[in-house]
Parts: structure tokens; C-alpha cells; sequence
């Protein structure tokens, strides 16, 4: 039995030329700490989905802590211990779908309300960089305010409203 696609619009976006990558930022609240039972069946997985994206056509970059493992030990919110960061960098919207929508990432996906608390306002953002630029935290969570604030537009985007690269517009 193969798992259940997402139903995500696939806008017609022209892939970007060299001068532009495709940054992406999701955080999530989780249930409980990442240590506790309540998160194993995450962060069973955690190492084997991050292998999964870098080993995906279209992968450039993914956010790590000092282990260099992921992104658990970094806090956008210090006074939030619960809330997490995934932040990446790929070569396209389409790569980027592909990866999130049609990989065996969306078997943990499909499972997220275990293990994260339901978003309250904007938690994901998109927005194109310079190629071989690396976003940090702050630069992250300023997209998702853009979001939260104003709504996507071409300097922060969903995949439901998608914005080419400048130098494709």
C-alpha cells in the first residue's frame, strides 16, 4: 500500500538559473521535550529523513547545531524550549516538493500531530538566495514573521503561492 499524497497544488515556477537558491524554514512546537517517550518515534527517524534530504536530487544545505547531526540543539525561541527549526537550502521549489511531498518523508509527515503541537499562525516560509548563501536562525524566523505579518509575497512564499527567482521574474 503506497502512503497517501499530499494534496499540494504544483504552480508552474521556472527553475531558478545558478544565481539563486531556494532557502525553506519550518518550526514546530512539540508535545513534550525531545528527550521524553512521547518523541522517540521522532527522533528515531530524525537521522534517517535528514540522510533522505541530502541524499535527494536538489539538496545543497541543511541547518545542523554544533553535534553537526541536525538542528535540535538550536532554540529560535529561547524562551520556548519546545519549539523547533528545520531550515534548508535547495535547488528549486520543484526539488524541494519533491523531497517534502513524494519521498518517504511524508511518511513522517502524515504522522506530525504526534509529535508537534498545531501551529498557531505562519510556520513555514520560502524565499530565494544567493547560491552558496546559508541562512541563519534570525534570518529564518524574520521570513516567517514577513509571512505572519504581510502575507507570502516574492521575499517570503508557500508552496501554495509560489514566486520565481529575481533573476527569473
Amino acid at each position: 500500500m503506497t502512503a497517501p499524497q499530499a494534496a499540494v497544488p504544483a504552480p508552474a515556477v521556472p527553475a531558478p538559473t545558478s544565481g539563486h537558491q531556494l532557502a525553506q524554514v519550518n518550526v514546530g512546537r512539540t508535545v513534550a521535550p525531545l528527550d521524553s517517550p512521547e518523541l522517540a518515534g521522532f527522533m528515531d527517524q530524525l537521522a534517517e529523513i535528514n540522510a533522505l534530504a541530502e541524499r535527494s536530487p536538489g539538496f545543497v544545505w541543511r541547518l545542523v547545531d554544533d553535534t553537526g547531526a541536525d538542528a535540535t540543539g538550536l532554540h529560535p525561541d529561547p524562551d520556548d524550549g519546545l519549539l523547533q527549526i528545520n531550515c534548508s537550502v535547495w535547488q528549486s521549489v520543484e526539488a524541494l516538493r519533491e523531497y517534502v511531498y513524494r519521498s518517504d518523508h511524508l511518511r513522517v509527515l502524515a504522522r506530525r500531530r504526534e509529535w508537534f503541537q498545531r501551529p498557531d499562525g505562519a510556520h513555514q516560509a520560502m524565499w530565494w538566495v544567493p547560491a552558496g548563501h546559508r541562512p541563519s536562525v534570525a534570518e529564518a524566523m524574520a521570513r516567517i514573521a514577513l509571512i505572519r505579518d504581510h502575507g507570502p509575497g516574492p521575499e517570503a512564499f508557500t508552496f501554495r503561492e509560489p514566486h520565481p527567482a529575481p533573476d527569473a521574474r
